[in-house]
């Protein structure tokens, strides 16, 4: 039998001790967010501290999750032989194991609790961060091992699916929105911030200096002298002081189920629409980033003058995750399901203009101005949607907070396999056909069906669960 904690049926840590294999280290001893006395004589400290830090934390998770794509740009340039196709696997490696860790910290949180799962994801990080320094500054460094390298940064986006279910549960019903979407939002632009940070650190010595020398980039037939491994050895520090920050300070909310028990939802229909409507949102943003700079080289990279792909692709994730945090605010006004009938056909519409307006097959650097607003353009809808979808599932599972936990985690990590669809599809589309667009073509047919799924559901009038 499973234990559910609602509004009506707090848990405590007595509860539930009982229950072999369910002790939490840190466990708090009762959890009663809907409870208006609970919530402002304690809770609401309580959630906001661990929002703040967790969020923290998660700009991190996501910032070396996408650092392999910010480096397969470079990579060439500084004496790497490697194909197109190979740069895009790079580039589409961490997606993949992003989206498998995902599918397990989906079940994590109950088990485990929050103060330990998110602690050591965070240390865990430095593995891949050092490992990435040391393969960059070595010529001789085979394909094999940045393979590696790029599935062991999938575990800063595996653990978003422990993030998201942590904190629904930490806050209740009428803040979730504005919970999740600042969390996931903030969170998010750790997509920008490997992206505008990269540039400009590989070009100081300090750091790249103690582990290694530099590197000799050459462009357009230029040379100049870079420190490529500062890329990823600067999140070193940074992910040790926040990792022992929340295995010190971190909480965990009382409310236990066994991995059998979390099984259940899958038993439920909705589960897999909202994972369709995630992958349409959350996925579209995670797989353009991944994309984005390797799109921008291999579709203008060919005519003189081409842009630098690291100075276009950040403003993508960038304004994907403002776009996040500002409508979890509106989804909570306004529900979530309008947000993301509005996000859908905005992203179908724009991928309509890049299609048929040439600029996947551009004749010249003049077209890229269009292609880059449409592009920035989709990743704003990827944003609104996002934050209608995480304001959605809490409503949809309203008569399970537990089960609307559980599917926060496992839609968010189908969604997360979008860094690894979007970069292998879109590079087999470029290898094969000289061009993205077919891909777009696919992804366009995609968001029609997750669009009509959201509008038969969710949002039309007399819907089945109007969120």
């Amino acid at each position: 039998m499973s234990t559910t904690a609602g509004p009506s049926t707090p848990l405590s840590a007595a509860a539930t001790a009982s229950r072999p294999g369910h002790h939490v280290w840190g466990e708090l001893p009762e959890w009663k967010p809907e409870d208006k006395t609970f919530w402002e004589a304690t809770g609401s400290k309580i959630a906001w501290r661990t929002l703040i830090l967790t969020t923290t934390t998660l700009i991190l998770s996501f910032s070396t999750w996408f650092v392999m794509s910010v480096l397969v740009v470079r990579l060439p340039a500084i004496g790497f032989k490697f194909t197109t196709m190979q740069l895009f696997w790079l580039a589409a490696m961490p997606g993949l194991a992003g989206g498998t860790l995902r599918i397990v910290h989906t079940f994590m949180i109950p088990m485990f609790g929050t103060r330990l799962v998110i602690g050591l994801s965070t240390l865990m990080k430095i593995i891949p961060c050092v490992g990435l320094g040391l393969a960059v500054v070595s010529p001789g460094t085979p394909y094999w091992m940045f393979m590696l390298l790029a599935l062991l940064c999938g575990m800063g986006g595996g653990d978003f699916s422990s993030y998201m279910p942590s904190t629904s549960l930490f806050f209740p019903k009428r803040l979730q929105g504005t919970a999740l979407g600042l969390q996931a939002g903030i969170g998010n632009f750790g997509v920008s911030l490997t992206q505008f940070v990269t540039p400009w650190i590989i070009g100081v010595a300090a750091i790249g200096s103690v582990a290694g020398g530099s590197q000799l980039l050459k462009k357009g037939g230029v040379v100049k002298e870079v420190w490529l491994q500062n890329a990823a050895f600067w999140y070193v520090p940074l992910l040790i002081i926040l990792g022992v920050m929340c295995l010190v300070w971190l909480r965990s909310v009382p409310v236990k189920a066994s991995f059998r028990e979390q099984l259940e939802v899958f038993k439920n229909k909705h589960t897999w629409f909202c994972t369709i409507t995630y992958v349409m949102t959350f996925g579209s943003f995670a797989g353009f980033s991944a994309a984005f700079p390797l799109l921008i080289k291999t579709t203008y990279g060919k005519f003189p003058g081409a842009p630098d792909p690291l100075k276009f692709a950040f403003y993508g994730p960038l304004i994907g995750s403002a776009s996040r945090v500002i409508f979890g605010f509106v989804a909570d006004k306004t529900g979530g399901a309008i947000l993301t009938q509005i996000a859908g056909l905005g992203m179908t519409v724009l991928c309509g203009v890049l299609v048929f307006g040439g600029f996947l097959t551009p004749t010249s650097v003049d077209q890229f101005p269009v292609f880059v607003a449409c592009m920035l353009g989709i990743f704003f809808f990827s944003g609104v949607g996002n934050a209608g979808t995480f304001r959605q599932y809490p409503i949809i599972f309203s008569h399970s907070p537990r089960q609307g936990a559980t599917v926060l985690g496992w839609t968010g990590a189908v969604a997360a396999y979008g860094p690894f669809a979007f970069a292998m599809l879109v590079g087999s589309s470029i290898t094969n056909t000289g061009s993205a667009k077919p891909f777009f073509i696919g992804v366009s047919a995609f968001y029609v069906i997750a669009i009509a799924i959201n509008w038969w559901f969710y949002s039309r009038r007399g819907c089945e669960r109007p969120s």
